[in-house]
């Protein structure tokens, strides 16, 4: 093994994390030499149209890099492609590639993200069984779907396989979606929205069936062909999806001494327990002022963005603790969902609107306090519940529950 490269700032992801921290750091004047190491082979492109615009044919990928890839050349930022990394030696300052190369650094972003949770019952690993990650997974579901495949299963109930859900009814697929919780969001929003959706997916066809467990999913000749759920019911199905989480990307960093189990520990400047390197986006776990201080992670573009920019500012001696708000968003058949804030540990929910009208908000408090807003085509209460949610607003619920009456008037 033999050092082939070296740069000033090694970042390790080329996802919207490893993005935004290559592009931060020359928006704040960083002159030094920038690498990104990515185990995909394109250079970096967004993820959330995958689930959406992407797999519906809607967009060509070329118009989902994050930026044209000519970008990257032009700021100086060189890109190892196709390459992951395998260990990391924190006391040489130094990374080795599962290539055998070895690259050395002066300070190193992890901005790895996760893997998809795979399913750990018999037949897991037939053809016709996938995730939805990267590109090349989508590639591999549409070129089902050109191939006849119409019977899909779509086991998890979270954003991803609802997206799914929503955008293979669209394609004209029999769906039926299989979530173990009792409802459907249930790691993310209140029962209302969860019940909600639910209804909308039933309507446009999707069989929808709550608290149901995979017992395996069963083949022929190696090929997916059912599932066979825990109450002995089969399933036929041609494609199965799968979206039940990811698993951070944190091995060599837990290896190498970093704190962290699910996600590797960083502090309010994205600085992990290992001299020179910090950690951003879906692998990093931070305490969260919008979760009372508990340390999460935050699966989302907007912590990757945000938390590249505190890490770049950080390296370049310019810093700025982590506080931004955490906001989501997700789309389905005509609907829009914006979240703003965190609902975890919520007290109460207030409905603002009618859900029959398919634009209304549920707002979440905790002791009397806004913590969040689930809004469905509802974009002005987004807009005005961000302040709420910030100024830790603790509003009369009247004011809240009545649509009439503008958010902001509720502080």
């Amino acid at each position: 093994m033999s050092v082939t490269s070296q740069a000033d700032i090694v970042i390790v992801g080329a996802g919207h994390g490893g993005a935004q921290a290559a592009i931060s750091l020359r928006q704040q004047g960083f002159a030094g030499s920038i690498l990104i190491i990515g185990r995909d082979s394109e250079p970096p492109y967004e993820r959330p149209p995958l689930s959406k615009e992407y797999l519906a044919r809607e967009k060509q990928f070329e118009r989902i890099y994050i930026r044209p890839p000519h970008f990257w050349a032009e700021r100086d930022v060189d890109l190892k492609l196709s390459l992951s990394v395998v260990t990391v030696h924190p006391h040489e300052k130094s990374v080795e590639l599962s290539n055998g190369e070895l690259v050395r650094y002066s300070k190193l972003i992890w901005a790895a993200g996760g893997d998809p949770r795979t399913l750990t019952c018999a037949g897991a690993n037939l053809a016709g069984v996938h995730s939805v990650r990267n590109k090349a997974d989508v590639d591999r579901i549409m070129a089902e779907l050109d191939r006849g495949a119409t019977n899909v299963a779509v086991i998890g109930g979270g954003f991803i396989g609802l997206e799914a859900a929503a955008v293979l009814r669209k394609l004209g697929c029999e769906v039926t979606l299989l979530e173990a919780l009792p409802r459907v969001l249930a790691r993310v929003s209140g029962e209302e929205l969860g019940r909600f959706y639910a209804a909308e997916h039933r309507a446009q066809g999707v069989d929808v069936r709550l608290g149901t467990s995979v017992e395996r999913l069963e083949g022929d000749k190696e090929r997916v062909t059912g599932v066979r759920l825990a109450n002995g019911d089969v399933i036929p199905i041609n494609l199965a999806i799968v979206g039940i989480g990811i698993v951070p990307a944190v091995e060599p960093m837990i290896e190498a001494g970093a704190a962290g189990g699910n996600g590797v520990l960083v502090d309010e400047y994205c600085k992990t327990t290992l001299p020179d390197v910090y950690a951003i986006g879906d692998c990093a776990a931070h305490a969260n002022r919008y979760a009372d201080g508990a340390v999460i992670r935050l699966e989302s573009v907007q912590n990757a963005n945000d938390m590249a920019a505190v890490a770049a500012k950080s390296i370049c001696e310019k810093p700025s603790p982590y506080s931004a708000v955490p906001w989501f968003w997700s789309n389905q058949y005509d609907l829009k969902l914006q979240t703003v804030g965190l609902s975890l540990g919520y007290d109460e929910a207030v409905l603002r609107g009618d859900l029959a009208s398919r634009s209304f908000s549920v707002v979440y408090l905790k002791q009397g306090r806004v913590i969040a807003l689930d809004c469905v085509n509802s974009m002005k209460d987004y807009v005005q519940g961000r302040s709420l949610v910030e100024a830790r607003a603790n509003p009369a619920v009247e004011c809240l529950r009545d649509p009439q009456v503008p958010l902001k008037t509720c502080l």
